[in-house]
């Protein structure tokens, strides 16, 4: 009630949140999940009664669960084709990793000349505990930790979280989410020797000593790493393209190896569209 006794619109709101939202957040935080940490393969349709059933929602639930993760980049819809997964290729990553690598040097430099003491302890706090944190998944060592990627995204939020600007920092979020992707597709890192918990390390301490120009350029060599690692990769080797827009069979990543589709039949002579497929 008002000042005057009537009800006001604020007693008409729902005290719980509804069941539809809290089983639509669900669905959306599982598949978003199952996105970052490379279980669903690249350009693999998403069938959504399949998914209905998986997860035990409805058909509302889980279209508005893929029209958010549409809006984040991790899922492609294409009119009369329905829901995707985004695909991969050398050079949207490469693409990424140049633009990823200036945003983050520009909220490092911010955080460096505004932040406190209180964003430096949530720096090392960070450190402390990605450094204590098993790369591997123990039932899976050839799969990276959900627990290790988690500690990994909360030491590089630490880093940019003293930067002062909204907008820096929410290109910045987007930006790291599309990585994550690629970063976790990789499931062999062999061929490169690297000491993550070193490089870390020595972003955290010239971050800390206020030193922007080598924060900056240690950060740039991290991620650039990162980003040949994963090129090495055989599933980057040839580009994932979206369903039904391929030139050519694609490559299919399949636990640290590629796997080609078969090609489609020919059509017979004197059918529509029998000539050379174009490329995408």
């Amino acid at each position: 009630m008002d000042g005057t006794g009537r009800m006001s619109y604020l007693d008409t709101m729902p005290r719980t949140i509804p069941v539809s939202f809290s089983r639509t957040q669900d669905v959306y935080e599982r598949l978003r999940a199952e996105l970052l940490n490379g279980r669903a393969e690249p350009a693999t349709r998403l069938k959504i009664n399949d998914l209905c059933r998986a997860h035990g929602v409805s058909l509302s639930a889980v279209r508005e669960a893929l029209s958010r993760l549409t809006s984040e980049g991790l899922v492609i819809a294409e009119p009369q084709r329905g829901f995707s997964v985004a695909p991969v290729s050398a050079a949207e990553l490469t693409d990424l990793t140049q633009v990823r690598t200036q945003i983050e040097c520009s909220c490092l430099e911010r955080a460096i000349a505004v932040g406190d003491v209180d964003w430096e302890a949530q720096i090392v706090a960070a450190f402390h505990h990605l450094s204590r944190t098993p790369e591997r998944d123990a039932n899976d060592p050839q799969r990276m930790s959900d627990a290790r990627s988690a500690a990994h995204a909360t030491f590089h939020d630490a880093l940019a979280s003293g930067c002062d600007s909204p907008w820096l920092l929410r290109l910045r979020g987007a930006l790291y989410v599309q990585s994550e992707r690629y970063r976790r597709l990789s499931v062999s890192v062999k061929g490169i020797a690297r000491d993550l918990n070193r490089e870390h390390q020595d972003i955290m301490e010239a971050t800390l000593a206020r030193d922007a120009k080598r924060a900056c350029r240690l950060m740039t060599k991290h991620l650039e790493l990162t980003k040949k690692m994963l090129l090495s990769q055989a599933h980057l080797a040839v580009p994932v393209l979206a369903p039904d827009r391929r030139a050519s069979p694609p490559a299919r990543f399949v636990k640290g190896k590629t796997r080609t589709q078969p090609a489609p039949k020919a059509q017979a002579s004197g059918e529509r569209g029998g000539g050379p497929a174009r490329s995408p």
